[in-house]
């Protein structure tokens, strides 16, 4: 039940739009990651597993699309998964796993996803647990399920280019933070620990992150390529890029 005092809406828009000062292309990502549930679907009803879903963002976006979509959403942290319960409001399921561990999918109340889907997540996860993680994906999607995961990606064949665009979206990201347009990152965490229902929570979650998220890992997309294909997957590609960013796909 979601407390009283406790602004769902606020907080999911102060979330978006810190995230967006990230990645101001970031409903086009949610998008191309959505067709290709429809792709794989069609009229039916979609199967979604919304991974290191956060606030639930794309589960969100998953029920805006198809109100019919059974959707899960899992995550560790206990501030986000807060936002993600109250904001879904029994409209999905919500489950507390750590993707670090092997079990994490016995926490799922399914193992036929139609599509599994994860954005600017796994970046937290180092190089030889996430090639593993694939495999496991892999074992929760049905025969023709989608894999999608769009994070930070750059392309390794115009290292320069992709550097000069990274250094542009920081400037840019760095003039809204001045301005006052979005918070940044850390100012977020600051709000959140301030708020009577939230702060407990962020105290919990310095608990299960002593020394943050580390590593933060971005290899370019063909890496992710290899992994996918490596983990068994009988198709991988690029399904979307925007600048320094895109979002692979895996067919099972």
């Amino acid at each position: 039940m979601t407390p009283y005092d406790l602004d769902v809406r606020a907080w999911q828009e102060s979330w978006d739009r810190q995230q967006e000062a990230f990645m101001p292309d970031r409903e086009h990502r949610f998008a191309a990651m959505l067709d290709a549930v429809e792709a794989v679907t069609g009229d039916r009803p979609p199967r979604v597993l919304d991974l290191a879903g956060g606030t639930g963002s794309i589960s969100l976006r998953t029920l805006a699309r198809r109100p019919d979509a059974e959707v899960t959403v899992l995550d560790l942290d206990p501030v986000l998964l807060t936002l993600a319960e109250a904001a879904l409001a029994g409209r999905a399921t919500v489950v507390t796993a750590d993707l670090n561990r092997s079990d994490w999918a016995a926490t799922l109340p399914h193992r036929d996803y139609d599509a599994v889907l994860t954005a600017t997540a796994l970046h937290w996860v180092d190089g030889p647990r996430l090639a593993q993680l694939y495999g496991e994906i892999r074992d929760v999607l049905r025969p023709g399920g989608v894999f999608v995961n769009a994070d930070h990606m750059p392309d390794d064949t115009m290292p320069s280019l992709a550097a000069r665009l990274g250094d542009l979206a920081k400037a840019r990201r760095a003039a809204r933070h001045r301005a006052g347009a979005a918070p940044s990152w850390p100012e977020w965490w600051e709000q959140a620990a301030g708020d009577p229902v939230l702060g407990p929570l962020v105290e919990k979650r310095r608990q299960i992150y002593p020394t943050g998220h580390s590593p933060e890992w971005s290899p370019p997309a063909a890496w992710h390529l290899d992994a996918l294909r490596a983990a068994g997957f009988t198709e991988a590609g690029v399904l979307w890029r925007g600048g320094a960013d895109a979002a692979v796909a895996g067919l099972r």
